[in-house]
């Protein structure tokens, strides 16, 4: 079984996931205001090593894993794909092989896309607070059309990072338990692991 990376993964969604989420730094601004003018600032390194004609395509990936990895809570979203019916299940030791392989699938989604940038904007529309949350809505805008993206923070101790996203109301978390809860119906936590591990088999 090959594990959908992401639902709705055409040319322009993939290159708005990778280019929205790596512009959230520490989103301690009191206002929406400045919440969107930190992303904008965000957006523009990003643009400038997408647009870079000297970078190599592993050059870019590397400088966009530089800025993208620390603004995720990867350890937090593998945990919520299994959530509490099959976590607590787990050992120490299968979680953490859980949540490497998972932090894999995850980076290399949408660093291996990189290379479908071409002239697509990312529209910031406005960031709300939610439950001691922050809910930051987006429209990619390609060729005419907007896909709309949700990017979900909650405040660490180390600053705002995200758990979750949505595109067209479909959200990540959700996309992977769905996958997940089908192959633990049948199997069990290292089944997955073992799909996780070596996808190529499935």
């Amino acid at each position: 079984m090959r594990f959908q990376n992401f639902p709705y993964s055409t040319k322009s969604v993939w290159l708005a996931a990778l280019l929205v989420v790596v512009f959230c730094g520490p989103l301690f601004a009191e206002n929406s205001q400045e919440v969107q003018d930190l992303l904008k600032q965000r957006l523009d390194s990003v643009l400038v090593v997408l647009q870079d004609q000297k970078l190599s395509f592993e050059a870019k990936k590397a400088e966009v894993s530089k800025i993208v990895t620390p603004m995720f809570d990867f350890p937090l979203m593998a945990k919520l794909t299994l959530g509490r019916k099959h976590w607590p299940t787990m050992t120490r030791q299968q979680q953490d092989k859980f949540t490497e392989l998972f932090v894999d699938l995850l980076r290399q989604t949408y660093l291996d896309r990189i290379s479908l940038y071409t002239d697509e904007q990312v529209v910031i529309k406005n960031a709300a607070e939610v439950n001691r949350k922050v809910h930051i809505l987006t429209d990619l805008v390609s060729k005419g059309d907007n896909i709309s993206m949700l990017y979900k923070f909650y405040r660490t101790d180390n600053g705002w990072k995200i758990y979750d996203l949505e595109i067209q109301g479909v959200s990540l978390i959700v996309s992977y338990r769905n996958q997940f809860d089908q192959i633990l119906s049948t199997g069990t936590i290292n089944d997955l692991i073992e799909k996780l591990e070596h996808p190529e088999k499935t």
